[in-house]
């Protein structure tokens, strides 16, 4: 992809909060628009070029998100060392997480439901062909935790019970469809903006059942409760069933 807005870029401003080991900037194009610039090391450009092909997929489901703009290798501009870029639109607004405790419980609800519903849609995104069905590849990894919790040398008390509890559901892992995740779903990767909810930082995405990508709503209600109620109700129009439940204290351990 040719990285004429790249090249442009007269300015830049380093963005230091979140966890991303990617360098992140807020950048100035010589035309004056503002964009997000993440830079990322040269060895993950197959990574990156993965990513934004998916950026490109969630865009086109009119998901409010930093849109995917450019993607490319760094040269030609003195301003960025070698490495591997990627251009998004740049949101101008504020953290979801910040916001909440200032809204009302209905608001909170309702921006709880409308994330529901995009997640919904972003799991319309089918899982490669090819990729291993879910209850064995769930089974390795819980697998290797049962075997490293045994040889750490720690108890806590009452562990008889949540490893009975994994054995006796396993097998609700059986034939779980796959689908493209965000990968680190929760309020801290949020933002609104005018009033607009917005969905930020995919670079944790993955192909698992969609029913993982709720592993980290209890960050989303330790924010707010009825936000988090609201998302669970807009993903399945409804109340969840009683094996959504089951399955996510597995998808907690």
């Amino acid at each position: 992809m040719a990285n004429t807005l790249y090249k442009s870029i007269i300015k830049a401003q380093p963005i230091t909060k979140g966890w991303s080991e990617d360098k992140k900037y807020c950048v100035i194009v010589a035309e004056g628009t503002k964009y997000l610039l993440r830079i990322s090391p040269a060895s993950r450009f197959e990574t990156w070029k993965a990513l934004f092909a998916m950026l490109e997929k969630v865009a086109a489901l009119k998901i409010p998100m930093c849109m995917p703009i450019e993607f490319g290798t760094c040269e030609d501009n003195t301003l960025f060392q070698d490495g591997v870029y990627t251009l998004q639109s740049w949101i101008i607004g504020e953290d979801l997480e910040e916001v909440l405790p200032l809204l009302s419980e209905t608001e909170q609800y309702v921006l709880g439901l409308q994330s529901g519903e995009f997640l919904k849609a972003i799991h319309s995104i089918p899982a490669p062909g090819m990729q291993e069905d879910w209850e064995p590849r769930f089974n390795r990894k819980t697998d290797y935790k049962i075997k490293k919790y045994h040889e750490c040398g720690l108890r806590f008390n009452g562990d008889e019970y949540a490893l009975a509890y994994i054995e006796e559901n396993r097998h609700l892992l059986k034939n779980h469809p796959q689908c493209f995740q965000h990968g680190d779903y929760h309020v801290g990767n949020m933002m609104i903006e005018n009033g607009e909810l917005k969905i930020i930082d995919f670079d944790r995405y993955d192909f698992s059942d969609p029913w993982e990508e709720f592993n980290r709503i209890v960050w989303s209600a330790a924010a707010s409760p009825h936000f988090a109620t609201g998302q669970l109700r807009g993903y399945f129009g409804g109340e969840p069933p009683i094996d959504f439940f089951k399955l996510l204290v597995l998808y907690r351990q």
